[in-house]
């Protein structure tokens, strides 16, 4: 009696064993093609999905200089602080900063080579972009422009060397 109830267990286990086999080949086929249809989106779901994908990210282009003017260094579109090398220019030249923000803040530009300074109040929803031209002694040679911004604020910067700006006449 002992034998029978061994192998009646036997049986079953193999019955059981085989069963499993087959429910695992079974299941996992039919379960790795189940969630294939179910990742494919319907139309609304792929509106939805989609739709913020149009959206263009904002991009911040470097101001652009004059056509008489020499590019000198180009920081493209970044936040927080950076330092941005530039070239040196002719002889005589005057030093040309221009910078673009976007974001709520302000930033603050050190050219230590020339000892000038600046800050631009940059607006959450609006591209402000100044152009500043330093003509002090020194400003056609190379040198480093350092930018300390906060992280939620986006810029660009263009350097360049040009012409001494003519002064305005008051009278």
């Amino acid at each position: 009696m002992h034998r029978r109830t061994h192998a009646a267990g036997l049986s079953f286990l193999c019955a059981a064993m085989a069963f499993l086999v087959a429910a695992c080949t079974s299941d996992h086929s039919e379960t790795r093609q189940a969630p294939q249809p179910r990742r494919s989106p319907s139309p609304s779901a792929a509106t939805a999905t989609v739709a913020p994908n149009t959206a263009r990210p904002f991009v911040l282009k470097p101001p652009e200089l004059d056509a008489d003017e020499t590019l000198a260094g180009r920081q493209e579109m970044t936040s927080g602080n950076a330092s941005i090398a530039y070239s040196k220019g002719r002889k005589g030249d005057a030093l040309i900063v221009a910078v673009s923000c976007r974001g709520e803040g302000k930033i603050k530009v050190v050219v230590r080579s020339v000892h000038v300074s600046f800050s631009q109040p940059c607006v959450a929803d609006k591209n402000s972009t100044n152009y500043n031209q330093v003509d002090l002694t020194g400003a056609d040679r190379n040198g480093v422009a350092s930018v300390e911004a906060p992280s939620a604020v986006r810029w660009s910067m263009t350097i360049g060397h040009g012409a001494h700006a003519q002064e305005e006449s008051s009278g």
